[in-house]
């Protein structure tokens, strides 16, 4: 086992009267790290180093900031195993998983690289007589980036780099339940010649998440987690006045068409339904199979389903984050069959393996899940997909609208008008047309609509650029020289 301390102002802190928490791997129930949980001195110390290098941070030129934007995204790519190592061990997704994650983070790292372009200002000349115009955009001040367990990697990389590449500082607090990820980040950060006090990571829970939304010097809090916790996080930041951006949970519908090819359809479903055990805002957990499609559909998501395995060498699927999660995430499924659905593939002997200390659940699949049902309503954050039957497009389509969440969705056809009509009419941020998990490239913006989103900005892209930035615009009017007989001290010739 090994300590993963707070990182304030380049230094390792592990205050030995200090609360700890002891870290997980939910593979095999083995405690592998200890982190201190943050009190206030120590929430105060880290917004305070922070505070402190804003000040020398957001005078460096934008080339100096993002020369070292540039080694980090180098030495990040050439290590990114080993960061996804230290994913699997404490989170407990399979290695090709983990190093996803990573890629997907490097790409937000390489868009922050493009940074001086997106913060020129504008100018207009003589936009009055003899009055010119000019707006520039500044960073705000010390920042908290608040970060879930199911990305510990790759969330923090949607936020850190563009707020230190637009010149603010950072306090970063991750899940608890896996937070060796960003202590590894910080350290390459450090490696890559990042001043002390410009990021900074603070361990702890519910204590120091309040600690941070409360205090008085951080401007702005990033957010992604549940959507009970995302909403504390807005009202709580906004109501001290903060700009907060806070992502929240998800019920994402996958709608396939009569008309649609079936292979391609069940084989997206088993991926974005399973993948990292579920434990995704994107992933699909609802297929709404329209017409007479149903039985075909599921007996082609069952035969991939059943083919899935979290044995070996090469497994398709890990653990849940813990077992009192899994043991949730099961609770769903004992509900859904009482509650009437088919229990097609059942993947609660799992977790009745040889291994009592392990999260493992297996993939499962529900069939004639109505919207009436808990294990519909709910985001169960687990290989729970459940199939619904509806017997026309409009029926699918209301059924999206109603539900409270709006972060992500897919329609599976061949036919254009409809995908067209469909992309105009649900009311989700990110939707997919053939694409089962339609998480957008790094130069766009990544959020959802309804429950899924608290305040105005979604993640990276222009909008995290904007978020991270305030706008200033200045008017000037200058005397014409020959007004005054200004005196411009030309050098003259004898």
């Amino acid at each position: 086992m090994t300590n993963t301390p707070h990182l304030i102002n380049g230094q390792e802190v592990m205050p030995a009267d200090s609360k700890t928490a002891e870290v997980e791997n939910p593979a095999s129930g083995e405690v592998v790290a200890r982190i201190p949980l943050a009190s206030t001195a120590e929430v105060d110390q880290a917004v305070g180093a922070a505070k402190t290098a804003f000040e020398s941070w957001k005078s460096l030129s934008l080339s100096r900031r993002v020369q070292i934007l540039f080694r980090y995204r180098e030495l990040l790519n050439a290590r990114k195993d080993e960061l996804a190592a230290i994913i699997s061990r404490e989170h407990g997704k399979v290695h090709s998983d983990a190093l996803g994650e990573v890629t997907r983070g490097l790409e937000v790292v390489e868009f922050a690289c493009g940074l001086p372009h997106l913060m020129k200002g504008s100018a207009t000349q003589n936009a009055s007589t003899a009055v010119d115009v000019t707006s520039s955009r500044h960073p705000l001040g010390p920042v908290a980036i608040i970060t879930p367990f199911n990305f510990p990697a790759m969330v923090p990389m949607w936020f850190t780099p563009i707020a230190v590449a637009t010149g603010n500082t950072v306090v970063i607090k991750p899940s608890e339940k896996d937070p060796s990820a960003v202590n590894w980040q910080v350290q390459l950060w450090k490696e890559a010649g990042l001043p002390d006090g410009v990021v900074n990571v603070l361990h702890g829970g519910k204590d120091a998440v309040n600690g941070l939304l409360h205090h008085p010097d951080i401007e702005a809090v990033s957010f992604v987690g549940s959507t009970p916790v995302a909403q504390h996080v807005y009202q709580t930041g906004t109501s001290t006045g903060k700009r907060v951006q806070a992502l929240g949970g998800a019920k994402n519908h996958m709608l396939v068409l009569p008309d649609a090819n079936l292979d391609r359809a069940a084989d997206s479903a088993v991926s974005a339904g399973y993948g990292s055990a579920g434990e995704r805002c994107m992933a699909i957990s609802v297929v709404i199979a329209v017409g007479d499609i149903a039985d075909e559909l599921v007996n082609k998501i069952a035969e991939r389903t059943r083919g899935l395995t979290m044995q070996g060498d090469n497994p398709d699927m890990g653990p849940l984050i813990s077992r009192d999660h899994r043991d949730k995430v099961r609770g769903y499924v004992d509900g859904a069959e009482a509650e009437g659905a088919s229990l097609v593939v059942d993947g609660r002997t799992w977790s009745e393996s040889d291994q009592p200390e392990a999260a493992f659940l297996g993939p499962t699949l529900l069939d004639r899940v109505t919207p009436a049902m808990k294990a519909y309503q709910d985001e169960i954050f687990g290989p729970v997909l459940a199939v619904v039957r509806a017997e026309t497009y409009d029926e699918a389509l209301e059924l999206i609208n109603d539900n409270p969440y709006g972060n992500g969705t897919a329609i599976f056809t061949r036919d254009g008008a409809a995908a067209r009509h469909f992309e105009m009419d649900v009311q989700v941020g990110m939707i997919g047309v053939n694409v089962p998990i339609p998480v957008p490239m790094a130069y766009y913006s990544f959020g959802g609509w309804k429950n899924s989103l608290f305040g105005d900005t979604h993640a990276h892209g222009m909008e995290g650029v904007n978020f991270y930035t305030r706008g200033k615009v200045v008017t000037s009017r200058w005397g014409d020289p020959a007004e005054g007989g200004l005196e411009l001290g030309f050098p003259q010739s004898n």
